[in-house]
């Protein structure tokens, strides 16, 4: 049987003739089939083409990425090392302060307890830690724990030592350390004495301080910082005058001729309390100065120190 054949007509759109073309069927789906390959595999070569260009841009941001990363990375390493040696001198300071304030220096093994990094690691940091650049994230982040537990452990030593160095000056603050008297002013004239014998009554008698001669109105001074607690005047020991110091130390005043302090008066080391006199029983102006620890008498001579160490 004689093949089928299709017949194309090619009509202008203006004037001339118009043509006819024969083609078999076979002819035309093999013209069809080609056309269909050529069409496909253009569109093909195009997306693959335009895949390749995107996976090429992705590979370059990447890159660009992981440059970028592995700077930070070197910079975090550099901070955090100079992190370490700003907290190792911290360390230092710390163990001085500590001295200072009577405390014992914190332990090297308490200080370096825990250094090393993580101990177990999570699913994400097996993936992480299997890149060069997570592995030292990994790192850098066991090593920056560490710091900040030292950190706390410093800051933690540093409030102990600043509380206990506080109180240790307040104490010295509050510590008889000066003679009531300027020196360049009294003299003393008698000391501490269980039994003496009394230049009045001229019998044996305890003298539970000492006395310091001194011209008529010579400023009385406070050997610590303390508050008035009492202005009386007592027989045989005339106008006195008390400052308690805390700590259960006190220190006692008599024979004034005038007292110019009050009670309830905050006063510092140095401060005027009262001047000198001869009220009360006493032979000529003088101060009778007593230290009383805990309300016993201790010889005052013990807390008069040297002006190099009380300056």
């Amino acid at each position: 049987m004689a093949s089928r054949k299709w017949t194309i007509v090619l009509v202008p759109h203006g004037t001339g003739e118009s043509r006819s073309l024969a083609v078999s069927v076979t002819k035309f789906r093999v013209l069809a089939s080609v056309l269909a390959v050529v069409v496909v595999g253009t569109l093909g070569f195009t997306f693959a083409t335009a895949n390749r260009a995107i996976d090429l841009s992705k590979l370059e941001r990447l890159e660009r990425r992981n440059t970028l990363l592995t700077e930070e990375l070197t910079r975090a390493e550099l901070m955090i090392a100079n992190l370490g040696d700003t907290i190792s001198a911290i360390a230092e300071r710390d163990r001085l302060v500590r001295l200072l304030a009577g405390l014992e220096p914190t332990d090297p093994d308490v200080q370096l307890a825990g250094v090393g990094g993580p101990a177990t690691w999570t699913s994400d940091d097996q993936v992480l830690a299997e890149a060069p650049e997570g592995r030292a994230a990994l790192d850098l982040r066991g090593d920056l724990d560490n710091y900040i537990r030292r950190a706390n452990l410093l800051a933690g030593s540093f409030q102990e030592a600043s509380d206990s160095l506080a109180g240790h000056t307040d104490r010295m603050a509050r510590t008889p350390s000066i003679s009531p008297i300027p020196r360049d002013v009294g003299w003393f004239t008698s000391g501490f004495a269980r039994i003496r014998m009394h230049p009045i009554y001229n019998e044996p008698r305890p003298h539970p301080g000492i006395d310091v001669s001194a011209p008529m109105g010579t400023p009385i001074l406070a050997p610590a910082k303390g508050r008035v607690s009492d202005v009386r005047t007592i027989s045989g020991y005339g106008k006195t005058i008390t400052v308690d110091h805390g700590h259960g130390v006190q220190t006692f005043f008599a024979h004034c001729s005038k007292i110019t302090a009050r009670v309830g008066q905050a006063v510092d080391r140095g401060d005027k309390v009262a001047e000198v006199g001869r009220t009360g029983i006493a032979t000529g102006p003088h101060l009778h100065y007593e230290v009383l620890v805990n309300g016993k008498p201790v010889n005052p001579r013990d807390f008069i120190f040297p002006d190099k160490i009380t300056d």
